[in-house]
């Protein structure tokens, strides 16, 4: 079954009810300067209205995207309008979801950055980016669309790479339709609506942050970040071995600041060892999380009306210090900040 004959028969795309002409009469013409394509044709018709109403009652804003229009409005992207100014010069091209989707993606951002900084206070400044994308980045947002059933109601035009642009592929333009969504929430509801439905589709998602944490030398970053806290030098200890004579043997360390363990790792040498027992100190520093009951956002502070010009007392907000355990070492040279210089860890065994 081709292209055509898929939408044409799905039950979510271009169904024959609500169209003027089927077959049109394009179809039916038998002289040679007629030419019909039926990809094209099948591409120009819009989504039945009975299948806007279902998406939007599907994802849950049956209340908030009260007509079939919104919807569409929403599922149609601005490389559209190319193909439906050559087919129909004279009419009025159809709304589109450029405005929307700008206005959704920087809604995305400030509901994700706000959330994981909030969360995970303690999170470096390149993984906490990391980890914006992988919430509400592009292809999270297309892999959401096609959760949420919006491929059928897609009305979009692929268009070739240009000196200025890259080629438009389906996947981007599937992409704007859950931005162009919280647009939508955000203009008929309020910031609290639309900061919601964000948490409900990306936000709640587990992602592994844990293996965006990659250290190139984790034993001085963890001497460094423990300097910046004011706390002792850390220090190596062998905690057990076994087979150090054999073809295999295994040491576990652990890393300790005083009396207080940092980390432990385990290794077929002290120095592999050691190694991760650094690196595990780190990720129990940077994945430290915030307890739910603790946890307020910068947004909550608005209200459900979302005015930013009175104050309300639903949610008070105390921010925190941005960047106070991030160590930045292995940066001499490029940024202009000297490295303190290197301590190697003491080993107790």
């Amino acid at each position: 079954m081709g292209h055509v004959s898929r939408r044409l028969y799905s039950s979510l795309a271009v169904s024959t009810a609500h169209l003027k002409h089927f077959p049109p009469r394009e179809a039916t013409l038998r002289t040679k300067k007629a030419t019909f394509d039926p990809e094209t044709w099948a591409a120009l018709q819009p989504p039945p209205p009975s299948a806007l109403v279902a998406f939007s009652h599907r994802i849950g804003l049956g209340a908030v995207l009260t007509t079939p229009a919104a919807v569409q409005r929403a599922c149609t992207h601005k490389s559209f309008l190319n193909l439906h100014t050559r087919y129909y010069p004279l009419s009025p091209p159809p709304p589109n979801n450029a405005n929307l989707a700008v206005l959704g993606n920087a809604l995305m951002g400030l509901f994700a950055s706000e959330h994981l900084h909030a969360t995970y206070p303690h999170l470096p400044t390149r993984v906490l980016k990391a980890a914006v994308s992988a919430h509400v980045g592009p292809l999270t947002c297309a892999s959401v669309a096609q959760e949420m059933g919006a491929v059928p109601l897609l009305r979009w035009h692929r268009q070739p790479s240009t000196p200025t642009s890259p080629a438009l592929l389906h996947s981007d333009a599937l992409a704007s339709i859950p931005r162009a969504l919280t647009a939508l929430v955000y203009q008929e509801r309020c910031l609290a609506s639309a900061r919601k439905f964000v948490y409900s589709f990306f936000l709640g998602r587990r992602v592994d942050i844990r293996a965006m944490l990659k250290f190139r030398d984790p034993k001085r970053a963890l001497m460094e970040t423990v300097a910046k806290f004011q706390r002792e030098p850390p220090k190596s200890r062998l905690l057990k071995e076994t087979g150090r004579f054999s073809n295999s043997p295994i040491f576990s360390v652990g890393i300790y600041t005083g009396t207080d363990q940092l980390g432990e790792g385990f290794g077929s040498s002290l120095k592999m060892a050691e190694y991760r027992a650094a690196e595990d100190a780190l990720h129990r520093l940077y994945l430290t999380r915030t307890p739910a009951h603790r946890l307020t956002l910068p947004s909550s502070t608005f209200g459900e009306d979302a005015n930013i010009y009175s104050l309300t007392d639903s949610a008070p907000y105390t921010p925190g210090e941005l960047g106070e355990s991030e160590a930045l070492y292995a940066s001499s040279g490029r940024s202009g900040i000297l490295a303190p210089r290197r301590r190697v860890l003491e080993v107790e065994s």
